[in-house]
Order: C-alpha cells, then sequence, then structure tokens
C-alpha cells in the first residue's frame, strides 16, 4: 500500500505545508486527495512569498485586481490568499464532509506582526475567517504569550483554531487549557462544540537543530562529554514529541473532557510540523517514521511527502519506548543545556523570522504592484557613495526589525521625541478622507467657476499659502476659471503689483490661517476687505470672501461677523506644513478649476506605496526619509533641491517642510531651494541632491549636470513626477520622508519654536509702534555710498576687530566666516519679484562658487514661516546676510496706527533681534529706498569682497 495511505490507517491525517495557485489549478492538489489521503493544507508568509515571487503565476491576478482599483500590498496580498485558500477549500470540502468535519482543512495565518497583542490577534481571526467564507478554514494563531487567551476567545465564538509555533510541553499544557476553556465557554453560551475543530502544531526538527548547535558549542568549549553529547544528536525532539503525545492523552481524558464529549466536542489533535529533515546525516522521512500515532497529523513539505510516498515505513511509533524519551530528556538536562531556554529562544526566532518572511512578501507584492502602475506612479531611485549607502541599508534594516514604519502609522511619539507627535498625524488618512468627501470640493469649483470672478487671491502664510502656490504656478490659469494668486508678505511694494493685477469687482478672497490670528493673513484680511467694502458696500463685502481656518479660531468669528460666503474647516491634527491636502491645498485648486479627485486619486497611490505594509527598502516615503536622515547624521545636512522649471515653486514648499520640521534642538536639515546647479568642482562634502524631474521632456542642461554630480561621487536622489498631477504624490511622499527623516534624527517634526519666538517678538514691535508711534532705531556700524551696516553687540565686535569699515572690506570679513560644511543666506526683506530674485541669485553663486559652500535665499517675511525654524533651532552652521530697504511708498494698515512699512520692518528687527540670541553670524545691510539701485551695489561689493 502507498505508505502515505498507510498513515490513515494507523489514525494519522497526512497535510501538506505548501499551497500555490498553480497547485490548484493545475490538478495537483485534487490528485494528492484521491491518491495519497491527503487531508489537509497548512499555509505561511514563507509558502506565500514563493509563489506570489518565484512565478508569473499571480501576474494577472494582481493586474486584474489593481484594474479594478488600486491597493497597497497587504490588500492586493490578502486578495491573492484569500482566493487560494478559498479553492483549496473547496477542493477538500468532501475530505471535510465525509470525516464529519475532522479534516479537509485548510489552515491561513494572522499577520506574524500581530504576534504579542491579542486584542489584534482577535480582531484579525474573526475578519479573516468572514472574509474567506468557509467552514472548513483554520486560522492559525502563534502560541505567544499573547496569542494564548486569544486562543481561548476564538475557540469560544467558534472559530477553527491552528496553535502554531509550539515548541515547548510547557506552553502545549497552556493550549490545551486555553482550548478546553474556550469550548466550555462556547457550551456555556449555547454554541454548539461539535463545530469547531483545532490542532496544536508542533515544531519538530528545529528543536533538533537548536539542540545541536549547544552540543556542539559545549564540545568546543570543553565542557561536555563528547559521547554522552553525540548520543543525543537527532533524538531530543522526537522525544519532546512522544512526551508531548502522552500529555495529550492525559489531558484530553477524564471528568472535564468527558463532559465535553457529551455536548459533542472533538479533541485538539497534535499536528507535527516542521518534519522536514534539517540535518543531511539523517533519514529523510525521520521525522514523519518516529511520530505515528493515533488522532495526530503530519504536515510535510512536498519533498518529504514524496520521500516518504516512496520508501517510508510505517509503524506505531508515538507509543513506543516512552520511557526512552523521558531519558533523552534527562540526559539533555544533565548535559546542562535547558530545553525550556531552547524552546523559548526558539519560539522568539520563530516569531522574527515569520515577520522577516511577511516582510518578503509584501515586499515582493509591493514590487510588482510597481510595475503594474508604471508610469501612473512616480518613480524612485538613488545613487550613493559606498559607506554612505551602507549606512543608509543598516538604517533602513533598523525600521523593519524594528516594525518601525508600522509604529509610524499607529502614531507612536516614541519615534520622535515621545511629546506630542500623535497628535498631528492627521495627514496620514487625510487623502482618503478627501476622496471620500469630494462634494463639497466639486460644488466650490462650479459656485466659483460661475460667479463671474476673473481672479483669486489667496491671503496666508506658510503652511497656507504655499502649497497652493506650487499649484497655481505649476498648472496656471485654467481655461473658463479664474487665476489664483498668492500673497503672502507685507512688503507695500509686493502688495501693490499684486494689487495692481486685481479688480476689486471681480476678485474672490480666500484668507487662509490653521491658527487664525497670525499677524500677516490678519492685517492684509483687514486691507482687501477694505477695498472691496469700495465697490460693494460692508453688508455684501464678505460674500466675496472664503475663510479657511481650524475651528473656533479668531478668524471663524470675523468671517462669521462679516458674513463670508464660506467658512472651510482645517482639521485641528493636522499641523500646517502637512496640510497641502486637506482643505488648505485643496478647497484653493478646486476654486481655480483643477481635477481635484485626479489630484487625490493619483495621491493615493503614493499614500498606498507608503502603506504600514510596505517594507522600508520597497516604501518610496521610508526610502527618501532614511536617505535624508542618515544624510544630516553624516553631515550631509544641505539637502540640494533641483527641481525641473515646470514645477519650480515645489522647491519653495520643499523648503518649509523639510527646515520647519527637521531644524530645532541644534539639529536638522537645511533645504537649498533655487539654488543654480553648478559644476561639481563648486560642491562640498555636505550635500545631498534630490533631482525632481517632470516628465520626459527635455532637461538636457539638469540631466548633464546631475550625471556629472553622480560621476564625482556626490549623492543623487532621482524622483521622476510624469505629470504635474502627480504634485499630490509628491506632497504625500515628501510629508512621509520629511517625519521618517526626523525620527532618524532625534526630532520632533511636527513643532516649530523657533518660528513662534519670531512671531512674538514682531508682535512685541508692533504693539509698541502703536503704544509709542516709532520702532525702536539703531545706528549703523558702517556706511559706505547708500549701504548701512548693522549688527549685534557680538557679530560688530568681531566683524570691526580688523578696522575694517569700507562695504567690501565688512562683507569680506563676514563672509571669510564661512568655513567647510557652512551655508550662507541671504535674508532679503524686499520685494519678491524677477529682478530682485535674479540679483540675488547672482550674489549666492558667486558665494557658492567662491567659498564651496551651500546657499539659500529667502524673502522676508515669507521666510519667517518656513526655513526661519531652522536658521534660528537648527544647526549653528549658517551664516546670515539680512538684506532691508525703506518702504516706499507705504500702505497704511487699517484700524491700526502701524503701515505694512512698519510691520515688515518689525518682523526683521524681531528677526535679527532672534537671530542674535541664538549666537549666530549675522549682518544686515540697508540698501535704502532704491532697491534694484542697492541690490546692484550689493553685487558689486560682494564680488570684491569675494576676490
Amino acid at each position: 500500500m502507498n505508505p502515505l495511505l498507510s498513515l490513515g490507517a494507523r489514525g494519522q491525517a497526512v497535510w501538506l505545508d505548501f499551497l500555490s495557485r498553480r497547485f490548484i489549478t493545475d490538478g495537483s492538489l485534487k490528485r494528492l486527495v484521491e491518491e495519497d489521503g491527503l487531508a489537509g493544507i497548512t499555509s505561511n508568509p514563507s509558502i506565500f512569498e514563493k509563489a506570489i515571487a518565484g512565478s508569473a503565476d499571480y501576474d494577472e491576478a494582481l493586474k486584474h485586481a489593481e484594474s479594478e482599483g488600486d491597493r497597497d500590498a497587504m490588500a492586493l496580498y490578502e486578495r491573492l490568499a484569500v482566493e487560494d485558500i478559498r479553492t483549496a477549500a473547496d477542493v477538500l470540502r468532501p475530505v471535510y464532509d465525509a470525516s464529519e468535519r475532522c479534516d479537509g482543512y485548510v489552515s491561513l495565518e494572522v499577520s506574524p506582526y500581530l504576534a504579542n497583542d491579542t486584542e489584534a490577534t482577535v480582531a484579525e481571526a474573526r475578519r479573516l475567517f468572514k472574509t474567506v467564507g468557509r467552514d472548513n478554514l483554520m486560522i492559525k494563531v502563534p502560541a505567544t504569550p499573547a496569542g494564548l487567551p486569544a486562543i481561548r476567545r476564538l475557540t469560544g465564538e467558534g472559530i477553527n483554531v491552528n496553535i502554531t509555533l509550539l515548541f515547548s510541553r510547557e506552553v502545549y499544557g497552556e493550549v490545551m487549557e486555553a482550548y478546553l476553556a474556550g469550548l466550555e465557554e462556547l457550551v456555556a453560551s449555547g454554541g454548539d462544540p461539535g463545530r469547531v475543530a483545532s490542532v496544536a502544531s508542533f515544531f519538530v526538527s528545529r528543536i533538533d537543530v537548536a539542540v545541536e548547535k549547544r552540543i556542539d558549542e559545549r564540545l568546543a568549549a570543553g565542557t561536555g562529554e563528547r559521547e554522552l553529547l553525540d548520543g543525543l544528536r537527532g533524538k531530543v525532539a522526537i522525544a519532546n514529541a512522544k512526551l508531548a503525545y502522552r500529555d495529550y492523552r492525559v489531558r484530553f481524558s477524564g471528568p472535564r473532557w468527558n463532559k465535553l464529549v457529551t455536548a459533542g466536542a472533538r479533541v485538539q489533535r497534535l499536528l507535527w510540523a516542521s518534519t522536514g529533515r534539517k540535518n543531511p546525516a539523517y533519514r529523510d522521512t525521520l521525522y514523519v517514521e518516529e511520530l505515528i500515532g493515533r488522532e495526530t497529523i503530519n504536515t510535510m513539505p512536498p519533498a518529504t511527502m514524496d520521500a516518504f510516498r516512496d520508501h517510508g515505513v510505517v509503524r506505531g511509533s508515538l507509543d513506543e519506548d516512552v520511557p526512552a524519551a523521558e531519558r533523552v530528556m534527562a540526559t539533555l538536562k544533565r548535559c546542562g543545556i535547558s530545553i525550556d531556554e531552547v524552546t523559548g529562544a526558539l519560539l522568539d526566532d520563530a516569531v522574527r523570522l515569520f515577520a522577516d518572511a511577511f516582510d518578503e512578501l509584501l515586499g515582493a507584492v509591493a514590487r510588482k504592484r510597481t510595475a503594474l502602475l508604471g508610469d501612473r506612479l512616480d518613480s524612485q531611485r538613488h545613487a550613493l557613495p559606498g559607506p554612505f549607502a551602507a549606512k543608509v541599508d543598516a538604517c533602513l534594516e533598523d525600521w523593519r526589525k524594528a516594525g518601525k514604519l508600522r509604529r509610524f502609522w499607529a502614531g507612536d511619539a516614541t519615534l520622535w521625541t515621545g511629546r506630542d507627535g500623535a497628535q498631528w498625524l492627521g495627514w496620514l488618512g487625510i487623502v482618503d478622507e478627501q476622496c471620500c468627501r469630494l462634494a463639497p470640493l466639486t460644488a466650490l469649483a462650479k459656485e466659483v467657476q460661475q460667479g463671474g470672478f476673473s481672479h483669486i487671491l489667496l491671503i496666508g502664510m506658510g503652511g497656507s499659502s504655499l502649497g497652493p502656490e506650487v499649484l497655481a504656478t505649476s498648472f496656471g490659469r485654467q481655461a473658463d476659471h479664474p487665476e489664483l494668486l498668492v500673497l503672502d508678505s507685507t512688503d507695500p511694494a509686493q502688495i501693490r503689483t499684486v494689487e495692481a493685477r486685481l479688480d476689486p469687482a471681480r476678485s474672490l478672497f480666500i484668507v487662509s490661517s490653521k491658527s487664525g490670528g497670525t499677524l500677516e493673513p490678519t492685517i492684509l484680511q483687514s486691507y482687501f476687505f477694505e477695498r472691496v467694502t469700495a465697490v460693494f458696500g460692508r453688508k455684501r463685502a464678505g460674500s466675496r470672501f472664503i475663510a479657511i481656518t481650524d475651528p473656533g479660531t479668531k478668524l471663524e468669528k470675523t468671517a462669521r461677523r462679516d458674513g463670508f460666503r464660506h467658512i472651510i474647516y482645517g482639521k485641528t491634527d493636522i499641523g500646517g506644513r502637512y496640510s497641502v491636502l486637506s482643505d488648505f491645498g485643496m478647497a484653493p485648486a478646486a476654486a481655480m478649476g483643477l481635477d481635484v479627485d485626479r489630484l487625490l486619486s493619483s495621491a493615493q497611490l503614493m499614500v498606498r506605496s507608503c502603506a504600514p505594509s510596505v517594507p522600508p527598502t520597497d516604501n518610496p516615503g521610508a526610502l527618501l526619509g532614511t536617505v535624508m536622515g542618515v544624510a544630516g547624521r553624516l553631515g550631509r545636512d544641505k539637502i540640494t533641491l533641483i527641481v525641473s522649471p515646470g514645477i519650480a515653486d515645489l522647491g519653495a514648499w520643499l523648503e518649509q517642510l523639510i527646515a520647519e520640521s527637521t531644524g530645532k534642538d541644534g539639529k536638522g536639515l537645511i533645504p537649498v531651494a533655487d539654488e543654480p546647479l553648478g559644476a561639481p568642482e563648486v560642491y562640498g562634502e555636505d550635500r545631498l541632491f534630490v533631482y525632481l524631474r517632470l516628465g520626459a521632456g527635455a532637461d538636457l542642461g539638469q540631466d548633464e549636470g546631475i550625471a556629472a554630480l553622480e560621476k564625482a561621487g556626490q549623492p543623487v536622489v532621482h524622483i521622476g513626477i510624469a505629470d504635474p498631477y502627480h504634485l499630490g504624490q509628491e506632497f504625500f511622499r515628501w510629508e512621509f520622508a520629511t517625519a521618517v527623516a526626523g525620527a532618524i534624527l532625534g526630532v520632533d517634526p511636527f513643532d516649530q519654536p523657533d518660528v513662534e519666538a519670531s512671531k512674538v517678538r514682531t508682535r512685541e514691535l508692533t504693539a509698541a509702534y502703536e503704544r509709542d508711534g516709532e520702532l525702536p532705531s539703531e545706528a549703523p556700524f558702517v556706511r559706505d555710498d547708500g549701504l548701512a551696516f548693522f549688527a549685534d553687540a557680538a557679530n560688530r565686535e568681531a566683524l570691526a576687530a580688523a578696522g575694517d569699515t569700507t562695504a567690501a572690506q565688512i562683507l569680506k570679513a563676514h563672509l571669510d566666516r564661512l568655513e567647510p560644511g557652512d551655508y550662507c543666506a541671504l535674508l532679503a526683506y524686499v520685494e519678491r519679484n524677477e529682478a530682485n530674485g535674479d540679483a540675488l541669485r547672482r550674489i549666492r553663486v558667486a558665494i557658492r562658487d567662491a567659498r564651496r559652500v551651500a546657499t539659500c535665499v529667502g524673502f522676508g517675511p515669507r521666510f519667517l514661516h518656513s526655513t526661519g525654524q531652522a536658521y534660528k533651532g537648527g544647526p549653528a552652521s549658517g551664516v546670515f546676510l539680512q538684506i532691508s530697504c525703506d518702504a516706499a511708498p507705504d500702505i497704511t494698515v487699517p484700524g491700526h496706527a502701524y503701515s505694512f512699512g512698519t510691520v515688515i520692518a518689525a518682523e526683521a528687527a524681531g528677526d535679527f533681534e532672534v537671530l542674535a540670541e541664538r549666537g549666530r553670524r549675522l549682518l544686515r545691510v540697508h540698501l535704502g529706498g532704491d532697491v534694484e539701485t542697492g541690490l546692484a551695489r550689493l553685487e558689486e561689493e560682494v564680488r570684491q569682497a569675494l576676490a
């Protein structure tokens, strides 16, 4: 007789430890049932990983699943697994029926990540049992301390449980108790215990492997008797199993069990798992032949099943010479090897190895999903020098092993500083929320389109303005929709420039402020409300305004009082710089006529790519964040952003996100945006370059420059953006990456303490102006042909030590303070226009090329709500040149004694004071009233200083 069939005659069921789609569909499973008496199947993550990653069998199913709507790696895997489990269960259903529910089961594992979480294990088991919807399904639950109460509860609910990762007889006793107690609860609640089956999967060969490793260690150390130790080889696992079988026969007898039998209960059979030989010196059928007994199961891998079919020997081995098994275990103890230590370590290792296998499985699914998405998902790759790459790999592995991405998504604030980071994670779920509530955005778009508006002016600062500005400049004006303009400055010249483009009678104003009390949006709203009131009267003026703010703010109260057209609420668990995919960004996008559904649907692809189920190496947000964080720790803390012209303003949004999130506690990353690409020799060893390339068009100059940097050994991250509508993907990728980088750097990426310091000082200065009619004044320490230089006492002393008195000399002394690894920031309180931008760009390039340092340009007060945080709270590697001018002609702020010129002067003064308090290397140059001439003169003096 076929030895496999003979096992059935001995009362032992044959199950298979293998499952794949082709194995089911080509009839192999059915043949094993019919020819070998196969009575069940077990599966695990490693089996599925080999099946899915190792073949193309699932490619069509994945393609079909994606055609019905994108899913993350976990959802895709589960769909594939559930399909296989259902099909296999249907093939085995006749066995289930013929055996009266004793056999015919297929096992599906709860996520190995949940091995130490009872509640999550119970919830997952319930969900999977319901999802598969087959009576002959067993849910695999590990025999961990957290798994034991889950086993009891699931049994009590009538769910079939396969207890896995069982090594220890002591733990096995707890497993049997959990099963019995669960049955008793089921009976007490009126359930039918006869409909519940359970197996206890006792792992065998791994015990011998672990014991023999300890034997070898003792022999190598000369601490054991060789003959005695060698006599234990290949015997401990079988002896342990025989004694477990004896435990089983004792526990499933007596009054307690008989009472359950009367109610219809069935025994929890022992299932021998890990029965393939690990040591080639042993007979390939050893762990089958020595473990044959009634009311047991042997689950074999295919190779072991083939071997046993060919030459297996069948006898009732489990009952043979049990005293000899006791002697083996006693000898093991006498030799100084603790079986409890062995099995405890095996359980820990098995939980880790199953989680590792699950990571590999989900990574394989994620890679196949990425390939299927093609250009729908923005690409990402990096080229890093060897030591840098090794550090990144080590950090990624640490995140994987510690499950940090799952902790991230669960809101574990200990990933950062342990303070309050978790309360600011609403952005993780905002895209899915927005996709489920598109109606208000669609209605707003239609209303604005039909309103006859020519322009929309968004008034905001920082996170409220930078995201919408990226969309406005990247997409431009949409046909049949108003043009979106953004104003985030108190500079009178810039206000007049923007105002000149508007017709108040045909303009819609969006006042956007999360806190609802930020100075700049408040006074700008007052100014433009007065302008609109002059056209429509006070009662109707509010109908031209929309407020976007959090509930309960001062702006909400103002909007209600003045009858604003709409009040759109932000989410209190999303910080300003992480808010672009919330209504702070999407409402302006809808109003300007963008296809918000398309933008958010594209963003969803990146959200799912960064899901907690996607291992760090395949998770684009985690991967980018790790590269950034490791770069910061290695001193490559200048994140240099090279952005295609069509989406150039993305750099300004990234500046705020990165600087304000990471620049604090003396640490952080300094984003470098809009710095023209130079030759490799002008860069030091403190840079990480990120190339954000739009589309397949020709960015030949940038392409060639980036290639030269790579060749020179500079680290480069490449991000390919297929379409402007993929900006939603980039918003989420970078938010995720920045939060990961913050965790690696050891900072809280969700606060901005030094931004608040500048705001406080500005409010103090404007209040002083209201009281005294003037701002505190200070005499320059050097004047030279229209340029006036100011410094705090410490910086003035350092700069004047050599007796320098000309502009070029002062600038030379200041720029000579730049050292390798420093950066130079130009903080310009002038109008942000093309001419001024070009002049500042020429100055920064001259400094970079001469000193080989990173350079930044910030327009005040805009940068105060952005990079200002890193300048004040980040690493003390900045050398700052503040540039101010006279506000002419000035504009009065309605309802206040001060003007906009006063406000920007107060902001510059406050910024200067806080930088000085932080001990920064700082110089201020005042240009006077003619900014164009002043900047030209400054450029000339800087070039002389550098020469």
